[in-house]
């Protein structure tokens, strides 16, 4: 743990923390989270911040008037990339902006407002060879045409400016690096490892994944392949998701610090549940088994490093599953952390897709979710070659339950239009009546709006207020040729959520509505009624007469459990458990 003796409340500028890692994934986004919340709970004003995030996972926050930070900027207009922030709808002191869901959750651990100057530089994947760029939370048309090194120095006065303003403000900010250090072909432009440490004059933590093996000669290499004065911010190594007996690593943390002078001032263990999602992709593709707990033992591990897929693992973790929510996880996934709280969601299974194979056996009442996408078009490309689309198809065709949120929406129409080549002309899937046009100006805004009437399985949103964020370039209409052969979608909400005829089909552009308690209870609150859907689908019979044996049946259970729980003897308890047991399965087998 990094020393904060030195920390004096209300001190300017703010003294700097900064997490760096030997390699991506090691554990940067975590750990600065956790020490957000450390020094916030010493009663300290904190902020997080990454001068550089590239990830697909966003959120819309505050982008304030930065008088501080646009102080020490060149004239506006002297380079067409280097606008000032502004635009958008307007939000605290302003406008509302993009930045990494990692930088979000910090902040929220620091209680912190969100804002855009805690990541002012934002690339967000579109092709493994291209990234939109996102300055001070609006996108930069300018910078996303510009090669990264050149790139890389011109935003580096808005960088060091966002980061002045934030010290100026706080007590602490935590600082987390990106990748490692030690990149040599990229240190000469470096504007997210030592350049924002000296800068800053920050306290460097160095952590490695001891999981993956090797941790101390990624220690080593990573500080030696520093220049010497880049050394001398390093203050402490830290041992990430480590299993087993600390004592066991002797004499390797003393040989360490002989050779570098820098002791290893944590060895964390492996955390399983810590509860923040991912910050880049799918890694956990376990699915959750429906207790509220994430389904995740040790040897999940294997798949974050090639491993052998835990994808259609047996059930391990008792539980009735009532509802399978699968998400398909196409390459160019976006906010895949919106889905977090359905882990917690008793008899909920949370499950991630990426072929025909793995929805299989899915049931009416289960759910597949087409999530949002950063490239649309070619994420929709890619859910055809896999034969997916078929698969939701034959889904919704016998009634089963389907959500596409922003890219899934526009995915679920008949046609992307692509007029300004910003994402790519194609058909879609043809489960809504609705067209979307790819616009150059991008929609970024926090919203709050409730829900019309619903039918059928979205019914229980009916008038549901709810919140969250639109990050989207494309603007979603009814067709218009459709409409005029009567196939109308129902615009469940203006200009944001529509429905099909046969009310089994929802999509919409909000982001977060599975976040929203309210949503939640709506759709998951009624556990008994999701409990009689289940068993109505077990049950002999069909209709009506289903539906009442599942109800008979679960009071039947629910009793028994009373009565063994009643009585205080245990061979009595197991008695009534037997004889209900026993005729259920009679009742059944005929």
């Amino acid at each position: 743990m990094a020393k904060i003796t030195h920390f004096t409340a209300n001190t300017r500028p703010a003294r700097c923390v900064m997490v760096l890692g030997t390699t991506s994934g090691a554990g940067k986004s975590w750990l600065t989270t956790a020490l957000c919340r450390y020094y916030s709970n010493l009663g300290l004003k904190v902020a997080p911040f990454k001068a550089q995030n590239m990830s697909n996972n966003a959120r819309v926050v505050a982008a304030p008037t930065l008088a501080t930070a646009c102080a020490a900027l060149p004239p506006e207009g002297a380079h067409p990339a280097l606008g000032r922030p502004g635009g958008g709808v307007a939000g605290i002191e302003g406008a509302w902006g993009e930045i990494g869901s990692a930088q979000y959750f910090q902040a929220l651990a620091a209680r912190a407002v969100p804002e855009v100057r805690m990541n002012p530089l934002l690339l967000k994947p579109e092709a493994d060879t291209h990234s939109q760029v996102v300055l001070l939370g609006q996108v930069s048309a300018e910078l996303t045409a510009l090669p990264w090194r050149g790139r890389s120095q011109l935003v580096w006065p808005q960088i060091a400016a966002a980061l002045d303003a934030l010290r100026a403000e706080n007590d602490v900010v935590v600082i987390e690096g990106a990748g490692s250090p030690a990149e040599t072909n990229l240190h000469a432009s470096d504007i997210v490892n030592m350049r924002v440490a000296r800068h800053a004059g920050a306290r460097c933590l160095l952590v490695t994944d001891i999981d993956r093996g090797g941790a101390f000669a990624h220690l080593y290499g990573t500080w030696a392949l520093l220049p010497e004065d880049e050394r001398a911010l390093i203050h402490g190594f830290v041992l990430n998701k480590f299993r087993g007996d600390a004592s066991l690593l002797a004499p390797a943390p003393q040989h360490l610090q002989e050779r570098t002078g820098v002791p290893t001032v944590a060895t964390i263990p492996m955390q399983w549940h810590h509860g923040l999602p991912e910050e880049d992709g799918v890694f956990d593709m376990t699915p959750t088994l429906g207790t509220g707990v994430s389904s995740l033992p040790p040897e999940g591990a294997l798949a974050a490093r090639g491993g052998p897929s835990p994808l259609n693992r047996p059930h391990t973790t008792p539980g009735a599953v009532h509802t399978t929510v699968a998400v398909v996880a196409y390459p160019r996934i976006s906010n895949l952390d919106e889905f977090q709280p359905l882990k917690n969601v008793p008899g909920l299974r949370l499950q991630w897709v990426r072929s025909p194979a793995d929805v299989v056996g899915l049931r009416p009442t289960d759910w597949i979710v087409l999530p949002g996408s950063k490239a649309t078009a070619a994420d929709l490309a890619w859910l055809r070659a896999q034969g997916l689309d078929q698969s939701i198809a034959a889904h919704a065709g016998q009634g089963g339950t389907v959500l596409g949120v922003c890219g899934g929406l526009q995915m679920l129409g008949e046609a992307l239009i692509d007029p300004e080549g910003i994402d790519g002309n194609g058909p879609g899937l043809g489960l809504l009546p609705l067209v979307t046009v790819f616009e150059p100006a991008k929609t970024v805004q926090r919203t709050s709006a409730a829900f019309g009437q619903l039918t059928g399985a979205w019914a229980p949103l009916s008038g549901v207020a709810a919140c969250g964020y639109e990050i989207h370039h494309g603007q979603t209409a009814q067709h218009p040729a459709m409409a005029a052969k009567g196939d109308v979608a129902r615009e469940v909400m203006p200009g944001i959520a529509w429905q099909n005829g046969a009310g089994n089909v929802l999509g919409l552009y909000l982001h977060g509505l599975l976040e929203d308690a309210r949503a939640l209870q709506a759709l998951f609150g009624d556990l008994i009624g999701k409990y009689i859907a289940l068993l109505t689908t077990l049950v002999p019979g069909d209709g009506r007469v289903a539906r009442e044996e599942a109800i008979a049946t679960l009071a039947e259970m629910v009793g028994a459990i009373i009565l063994s729980r009643a009585v205080t003897d245990r061979a009595t308890s197991d008695e009534i458990l037997r004889a209900v047991v026993s005729d259920l399965l009679t009742r059944h087998a005929e």
